[in-house]
């Protein structure tokens, strides 16, 4: 569908992307990964045609269309979200218009047998198709749809989008890319400024879409839940995995052994060679030797290899103190900005050694409470903290409060004591800090950057409590590692707001839900949050028609919810375990297709392409039906842990 031919970009002396060449067929889901500042989304603005390549091309058929969402954008102003939101079918409204103009027209001609009228007719049916294709005859509902999934209410339908923050803006152009529906999305960080609940509905709406799609992200969960294919940016070049982000990191592992053991060989090779010419460089018995080593030199392609893999450094965050045994309370606690109320008599104890995420949709409160906690808003009730509680906060705009005229180094360094001195390079460069960067001032820093920086500080002092407002924004996978491993290593209090499914998963033991200025609790981590969500969406017609028939006796309503929720729930398993039998048996016909295939190419014979070609598919086809099982078995085992409850 689109061909990437031989892109390079540099800049000045320096060579962004080099020789990258790949196809994008129809219906890929390309995961683009890579350290920050690899080219990922320059390489994005080159296919979107915003950006130019130094050389190289990009070809597309002339009837394809592009949806990209970049990170930085221009909104629309003067409208409401609804009326922005629709100027994504702005080509169909004009259709819509002109099919009304023919339609009149033709009510009040009768030359029904010319040529002229002939074209109106012809023009109609043209008009009526291509509104069809582009989803004109449901405009409003599939508007609707998409903000609900998106996390706008409808009362935000009628608002400006002036009044919304940056992060609900560029919902509103996702929106708007979305309900195009064009045959190539390009999406650069969409999760971003997205709640979890938002994130599933965005899952599964890529999962579902007809067209294909390239995405960066730093969302692992995300990745592979969406993609089925990742391209990595390394060195200037690419490097293509037919697996999702997952398979792709054990792959690359794999590859990086290799890698690493071609590079020492060759160092090696290189440096005996460059020691033979040292000593026998003015030796004129050695003259023809000499001069066919430094040939043999120059003639070598001189491997290159990535840096080492900064998530792997064992970091550890300071032993806690002893802090007493409630480190936080909120009794009757209500905060309203104006009219509008955030949270509603709330009552939270968290306990010393508690690990506990804050999750919900965006402006149900969750930054609010933490900012409550750190007596940083006014509020009405009772908010808390407890004895000898040292708090190490970072919230989301903590990188501003960062002195700017300290370097990167001496940031942490004025705050760092004992052996943990000894690790400040290697804590910033898990912090994608390396080099020169280290002496940079902090004035200079991108927001990104201080972000990551004031992060890095964290790990430095003796805190008990630590208090993270979305920590993970602006951290590439490897920070997020180091960040998410030394936090499960942190032997005092953790309060974390966060949409970052994998980071969150087993880090917490404690989930508190914001919704309808209220707090639900939910004990364990984030997985057991959503399956228990996925259930109780189980109960919903049920809760629904409960409140058409309020008439009803509790008891025999209980009983009739009971019965219902079972149905449902037995229907679904019924389905699941179809599912499992029939995947079971496509990975047996595929185990045997594949075993067949390398028996016959173990005996040494030589074979066509198309050979080739269907055991790969085989495997592939194999990878993808485990996948199928593993999310069927799941599933199963989730309703099976209920039964059990």
């Amino acid at each position: 569908m689109v061909s990437v031919d031989k892109v390079c970009v540099h800049f000045g002396g320096f060579e962004l992307l080099n020789d990258v060449s790949f196809l994008i067929n129809n219906r890929d889901r390309i995961g683009l990964v890579g350290k920050n500042g690899a080219g990922k989304s320059t390489l994005i603005k080159i296919i979107a045609g915003k950006d130019q390549a130094t050389s190289g091309r990009i070809s597309f058929p002339n009837d394809i269309t592009f949806g990209h969402l970049p990170q930085q954008m221009i909104f629309g102003e003067g409208k409401n979200v609804f009326d922005e939101t629709q100027t994504a079918f702005n080509q169909v409204l004009d259709m819509k218009a002109e099919l009304e103009t023919l339609n009149q027209q033709l009510s009040e001609r009768t030359d029904y047998e010319t040529a002229e009228y002939s074209k109106l007719i012809d023009r109609l049916t043209e008009l009526n198709h291509s509104i069809d294709i582009h989803g004109g005859a449901n405009i409003s509902a599939n508007i609707e749809k998409t903000l609900l999934g998106l996390g706008f209410e409808r009362s935000d339908f009628t608002r400006q989008t002036s009044e919304f923050s940056g992060g609900w803006r560029m919902r509103i152009e996702l929106a708007k890319i979305l309900l195009q529906s064009p045959d190539l999305l390009l999406l650069d960080e969409p999760t971003n400024h997205l709640d979890i609940e938002s994130i599933q509905w965005l899952e599964t709406f890529l999962s579902d879409y007809r067209g294909a799609l390239i995405l960066i992200s730093h969302d692992r969960q995300f990745l592979d839940t969406v993609t089925n294919r990742t391209i990595e940016i390394s060195l200037s070049r690419i490097n293509d995995y037919r697996v999702s982000y997952s398979k792709y990191v054990e792959l690359r592992k794999e590859r990086y052994e290799q890698q690493l053991a071609a590079y020492t060989n060759q160092q090696k090779m290189i440096a005996e060679t460059e020691e033979f010419i040292d000593r026998f460089r003015y030796k004129a018995t050695k003259a023809v030797q000499v001069q066919s080593r430094i040939k043999q030199l120059d003639k070598i392609d001189r491997l290159e290899i990535e840096e080492m893999d900064n998530s792997s450094l064992n970091i550890k965050f300071p032993p806690a103190p002893r802090s007493g045994d409630i480190v936080y309370e909120a009794k009757k606690l209500n905060k309203a900005y104006g009219n509008n109320l955030v949270l509603s008599d709330i009552n939270l104890v968290i306990e010393r050694g508690e690990k506990v995420a804050f999750v919900g949709k965006n402006g149900t409160g969750k930054s609010t409470l933490v900012k409550v906690l750190m007596n940083e808003i006014d509020f009405d009730g009772l908010s808390k903290i407890g004895h000898n509680v040292k708090i190490g906060y970072f919230a989301q705009n903590q990188a501003q409060m960062l002195n700017k005229d300290q370097t990167v180094f001496d940031t942490l360094d004025q705050v760092a004591v004992g052996d943990i001195r000894t690790k400040l390079r290697d804590i910033l460069g898990a912090f994608l800090f390396s080099g020169e960067d280290v002496d940079k001032k902090v004035t200079v820093l991108s927001g990104g950057e201080r972000a990551r920086l004031a992060l890095a500080k964290l790990l430095l002092e003796p805190y008990n409590l630590l208090v993270l407002d979305e920590p993970t924004n602006h951290l590439d996978m490897r920070s997020k590692d180091v960040l998410k491993n030394a936090l499960a290593q942190f032997d005092g209090t953790l309060i974390i707001v966060s949409h970052d499914r994998y980071f969150l998963n087993g880090l917490t033991q404690r989930t508190l839900e914001f919704k309808n200025h209220e707090i639900r609790e939910h004990l364990g981590d984030i997985q057991d949050f959503l399956r228990r969500k996925r259930l109780d969406n189980l109960h919903e017609i049920e809760r629904q028609e409960t409140e058409k028939n309020p008439e009803k006796s509790e008891k025999n309503l209980q009983s009739k919810q009971e019965y219902q929720d079972r149905k449902e729930i037995n229907k679904k398993i019924k389905k699941i375990e179809r599912q499992i039998v029939t995947s079971e048996e496509n990975i047996d016909k595929l185990e045997r297709l594949i075993e067949e295939s390398e028996s016959q190419l173990a005996e040494g014979k030589a074979f066509d392409a198309d050979f080739y070609t269907k055991y790969e598919q085989y495997k592939k086809e194999l990878s993808q039906e485990m996948d199928i099982w593993e999310k069927a078995q799941e599933e199963l085992d989730a309703f099976a842990e209920l039964n059990e409850k």
